[in-house]
């Protein structure tokens, strides 16, 4: 696609940007699903990534993002040496599965005030999903707040034609994806080892970061501020309501 954002008027170029943005997210998600490989990067390259991305991004973090990227893959041998295969996969195992990073690709680890995984975030989106009809495999394998399970779901719901899901898509970001993928990009790309995991996690960010924004327009709602989606989902304040002395019922003195 040539635009920031399609024109909203138009129902074949709003279908045309939700399809190629979902085949976009699409994308990203497999850069984190599992370790590269042979076949991956051969597909990778076969797409022309990053440049074959659908939407045009413009915003400096997303064109350093796509740069370096760029320079990532160019690093890569096709077909991956040994000591490439070697690297990549003690990469990914610190990111996504021994989490010796401390970046975890969890949403509850980052939201949960004692960084806890399987907490209150996986089961708000666990029904979301629900609503939808939709659910992981394996919870205990990789659960409902997994990024690559968020990204997943944000790529269904561009891909549905009803009104409200492009609204819905923007509230999912905002409340969900967005509150924590930007602090796993920027601590990914800080302290991994490979080139490719770092732009991997900043890619995804920033691509994320900048499909919000295009959004706005499309949605026709602005995108709310930090402090008013940490307000929307505090849980709500429960005032206790004293009880009423008794006689008889409690000890007396």
């Amino acid at each position: 696609m040539d635009g920031h954002s399609p024109d909203d008027n138009s129902g074949d170029l709003l279908a045309q940007f939700r399809n190629a943005v979902a085949a976009d997210i699409t994308t990203l998600s497999r850069l984190h699903h599992a370790e590269l490989d042979a076949a991956l990067l051969a597909d990778l390259g076969a797409q022309g990534f990053p440049d074959s991305l659908g939407l045009k991004l413009t915003q400096a973090s997303s064109l350093e993002a796509l740069a370096f990227m760029r320079q990532a893959l160019d690093g890569l041998a096709v077909p991956l040496t040994q000591a490439h295969q070697d690297e990549l996969a003690a990469d990914y195992a610190a990111i996504y599965l021994n989490h010796s990073y401390h970046a975890s690709p969890y949403e509850s680890v980052w939201l949960d005030e004692e960084n806890l995984a399987m907490q209150a975030p996986m089961f708000q989106v666990r029904e979301i999903y629900r609503r939808h009809g939709l659910g992981v495999a394996d919870w205990r394998k990789r659960s409902e707040d997994h990024l690559v399970v968020e990204l997943l779901f944000v790529a269904r719901l561009l891909q549905n034609a009803q009104a409200d899901a492009l609204g819905e898509a923007a509230r999912f970001m905002d409340e969900h994806l967005l509150r924590w993928l930007p602090r796993f990009g920027e601590r990914v790309a800080k302290r991994c080892a490979t080139p490719f995991y770092a732009a991997a996690a900043r890619l995804t960010a920033a691509y994320c970061d900048e499909l919000r924004e295009s959004l706005v327009e499309i949605v026709g709602e602005p995108r709310p501020s930090a402090e008013e989606i940490e307000a929307r989902m505090r849980p709500p304040t429960v005032q206790a309501v004293p009880l009423k002395f008794v006689p008889g019922v409690a000890p007396s003195w």
